[in-house]
């Protein structure tokens, strides 16, 4: 289940219009590699140790296949990719790595992940009493 916040906020375009409320997803904690690792363990024969080692040699790998330009794309999950934001230059060949400005992790989730979380399979509870 996820917990809903409501929060109120301006219009940022018309700060002169009323405000309004807005649901907002609050997050019950965090799941680490270990806990996943530990979830899976539990799920198959395989140890929690040996799970660990795969996930992380997993990470590992990814950083590895991002570094070099490539898309990841993990079946049933989604694909990885970098993407870039750069300053603008006057000319073509003023375009160098130095204009990078920031490097960005693109997360693509596949169908059947985006189908099996949507707002009609997720159930959703609103906090009272907790106007933000």
């Amino acid at each position: 289940m996820i917990n809903l916040n409501i929060v109120e906020r301006p219009n940022p375009q018309d700060r002169e219009a009323d405000k309004k409320f807005y649901a907002q997803a609050v997050a019950t904690g965090k799941t680490d590699l270990k806990r996943l690792a530990h979830l899976v363990s539990h799920q198959s024969t395989v140890r929690k140790g040996d799970c660990y080692a795969v996930i992380t040699s997993l990470l590992h790998n990814i950083i590895d296949e991002l570094k070099q330009g490539k898309i990841v794309k993990l079946d049933e999950l989604g694909s990885f990719q970098l993407g870039v934001q750069s300053n603008g230059v006057a000319s073509a060949e003023e375009v160098n790595p130095s204009v990078v400005k920031d490097l960005r992790i693109k997360f693509r989730p596949d169908a059947d992940l985006k189908v099996a979380l949507n707002n009609k399979t997720v159930k959703f509870k609103v906090l009272t009493n907790n106007v933000a």
